[in-house]
């Protein structure tokens, strides 16, 4: 699936059990997710790809994702290339049509795993290369080492989170900005702005929260969710439109709530 038409609202898949996955991804696509995202740390891709087979859905219809981390022993470029193979056994696909690297660790070598992702674009294994939890220089030193594009930069963000500079970057450079914990873990159900827009137009507070994600250009959501209903209510969160007073109002929430600890992520560098 070409990066353009990414399906703006995905379904993340970080959880505690593994094997509610396959049940979980099958459910989604059949009431219309066509974005699929994992990681190998989540230790659930076997389970991803066998919900995307037991589906309905063809697998070319689904934007599936996946992550690998390099944050205990510096990566060769064999061990790059293993990691890539790896996780397409798991998944059971001939491809992925993004792999992103998880985290810029304190051993991450740009110089040695970049590289191997480009490798896996043009042997037709990976369709989009993507970084997560990114800074901007961390980007920029990417993109100079990369052939491929990046096309996807994923980070937490969310009201309590607003990502700004990154945002900036995305819509600069035209790639996606794919938050993750769009809803801050339900922390958005106790913020009086985004709880004051949500009742404006009826809806949840996580409906409102995705909805503002959803408003800005360059932005998609992969929210988590092992409920029926709420897998349901996040999709369709894309038909909520709201006003510019209504962005304007989440845009102005002044506290900053950072929700992952990212212990060996840029920001304790």
């Amino acid at each position: 699936m070409p990066v353009s038409s990414l399906p703006r609202v995905g379904l993340g898949t970080v959880s505690d059990d593994p094997d509610e996955w396959t049940e979980n991804v099958k459910t989604a696509l059949d009431m219309g997710y066509r974005h699929v995202d994992t990681a190998q740390m989540y230790e659930n891709e076997k389970q991803v790809g066998e919900g995307i087979r037991a589906s309905s859905v063809a697998r070319e219809d689904v934007f599936l994702a996946t992550k690998t981390v390099y944050h205990d022993v510096p990566a060769t470029p064999e061990d790059v290339g293993d990691a890539i193979d790896e996780s397409l056994d798991r998944l059971g696909v001939d491809y992925v049509d993004a792999f992103y690297v998880h985290w810029p660790s304190g051993v991450y070598e740009p110089e040695v795993v970049l590289p191997q992702y480009d490798e896996a674009v043009e042997d037709g294994k990976v369709k989009h290369v993507g970084v997560a939890n990114f800074t901007p220089e961390l980007l920029d030193e990417a993109r100079e080492i990369l052939d491929a594009p990046i096309a996807a930069h994923q980070v937490e963000y969310h009201p309590l989170l607003q990502q700004d500079e990154l945002l900036e970057y995305a819509q600069e450079h035209d790639h996606w900005l794919v938050a993750y914990c769009p809803v801050a873990r339900g922390e958005v159900f106790d913020v009086p702005e985004v709880v004051e827009v949500a009742e404006k137009h009826g809806i949840t507070a996580a409906q409102a929260s995705l909805a503002w994600l959803l408003s800005k250009d360059n932005v998609a959501v992969i929210p988590k969710s092992s409920s029926e209903v709420h897998m349901r209510e996040n999709l369709e969160s894309q038909n909520v439109e709201l006003d510019d007073d209504d962005v304007a109002k989440i845009d102005g929430v002044e506290r900053e709530h950072r929700l992952i600890d990212p212990e060996y992520g840029p920001w304790n560098w």
